[in-house]
């Protein structure tokens, strides 16, 4: 099975991307979703970072309040590695235990932070969602109701622009429409399927 890595910064429009490859009927694995799940109310990931952060991180529900989290996580970089080394390796289990249950042509694997990862993922490609800076804070302060400044903070958090199109065996340029974006992953849906062809056809028989 073929397997492409879908990744790129905040608001460049990964979900939409993967949201159209998902109608096309290619499975997506996605690492948000993951790290949504792995701390669940209940689950031992949750009861880590409770452990580390304390009880201001759980809201009257006893979900995870990840407003308060990002506070405090934001710009203290032990904190934020404390974290990571909780749910990484949990979120990183998960997606490999989820393309083992897989046996389609290809897939897609959604992880918006690749660039910055020092995990490897099995990955046969990988594709950058791209678009300018400014439109990049345009869209998100619209999408998240929050200043430019806010996100453009965000934005520094995280890889440069140029880092993760270094990692790019394939980019789709997002500056225009929707129906744009959807037309350039209706291309590549054409072109992995037939790649994914090849690829079943040169790997190794068992």
């Amino acid at each position: 099975m073929l397997k492409v890595g879908l990744t790129g910064g905040i608001g460049s429009g990964k979900s939409t991307a993967a949201q159209r490859f998902e109608e096309l009927g290619v499975p997506i694995v996605d690492a948000d979703v993951i790290a949504r799940n792995v701390v669940e109310s209940g689950k031992p990931a949750l009861e880590e970072v409770i452990a580390a952060f304390g009880e201001k991180v759980v809201s009257s529900d006893g979900e995870l309040d990840r407003t308060e989290l990002r506070k405090i996580v934001f710009e203290n970089k032990e904190h934020k590695a404390l974290l990571e080394s909780i749910l990484h390796p949990r979120i990183y289990d998960e997606i490999l235990r989820q393309l083992d249950h897989l046996s389609t042509p290809y897939c897609i694997v959604v992880i918006p932070l690749l660039a910055e990862s020092k995990r490897i993922y099995p990955l046969d490609r990988v594709l950058v969602i791209d678009l300018p800076h400014a439109l990049q804070l345009e869209r998100t302060s619209a999408r998240d109701q929050q200043s430019e400044e806010k996100i453009d903070k965000i934005i520094q958090s995280q890889s440069s622009r140029e880092k993760r199109l270094s990692l790019a065996d394939d980019i789709v340029e997002n500056s225009g429409t929707v129906e744009l974006l959807y037309e350039r992953i209706d291309l590549l849906h054409q072109k992995y399927t037939e790649l994914a062809h090849q690829f079943e056809s040169t790997a190794p028989k068992c």
